[in-house]
């Protein structure tokens, strides 16, 4: 899954990037309402983290140009120090799925961004499979026909990716915006060397599924 962060105090941004990167997350930090709006127009997120007070306007203002952009399908939970019952009223009628009130410690933020991506109604499924190979996106956790697959951080990131699309293709370029930050210097044999790594997992598996390149294309997941 890959997540938008936008918090001007790059310190907690730093901060909660790197915890939810290491939870299992691709992201993209911003610190200004400009910079996530395009980043909204340029990627696709499966969830929005907003801080209110913006250097270049108000992130109640940035939370109604991203329902808008979005079609109101990005879940969105935001950072905030105002606690009192009106201004949580009105987060919440102004499309925020959640929020979570500042100071706050990093595995409750964790915690509420797996809930708000566990409700149901939600775009995607939260569980996906292709032949005997099922994937977890909220645990992020996958099995082989029962058996537990070890995967890191990015191959989890990739086996995603290519079980939304189960024995359809998915070019290269779409695979490299949703599993690279805008940040990331990305080699031009990145991309090749992670599909490597997880075919090399998945058929030491033994399971049924295989990653079949579609030359000068991209990739897809087969099932025998």
């Amino acid at each position: 899954m890959k997540l938008l962060i936008v918090e001007d105090d790059v310190p907690l941004r730093d901060l909660v990037a790197e915890h939810l990167e290491t939870a299992g997350y691709t992201l993209d930090a911003v610190g200004r309402a400009d910079e996530a709006l395009a980043a909204l127009r340029l990627s696709q997120y499966d969830l929005l983290l907003l801080d209110l007070n913006l250097p270049d306007g108000s992130g109640e203002h940035l939370l109604t140009e991203a329902r808008m952009l979005t079609r109101s399908e990005l879940p969105i939970v935001i950072f905030t120090a105002r606690d009192a019952l009106n201004d949580r009223l009105s987060l919440l009628n102004a499309g925020a799925d959640d929020f979570i009130l500042k100071p706050f410690d990093l595995l409750e933020l964790e915690a509420r961004l797996r809930a708000v991506l566990r409700r149901p109604g939600r775009r995607r499924e939260n569980r996906m499979t292709c032949g005997d190979l099922s994937f977890d996106v909220i645990s992020r956790t996958a099995d082989v026909s029962g058996r537990e697959l070890t995967l890191s951080r990015r191959e989890g990131a990739l086996l995603e990716e290519l079980l939304r699309a189960c024995e359809r293709t998915v070019v290269r370029e779409a695979l490299e915006e949703r599993l690279y930050a805008f940040r990331e210097p990305v080699t031009p044999n990145a991309l090749e060397a992670l599909v490597s790594r997880l075919r090399r997992r998945l058929q030491a598996a033994g399971g049924l599924v295989a990653i079949e390149t579609i030359r000068g294309i991209g990739y897809r997941l087969i099932s025998s």
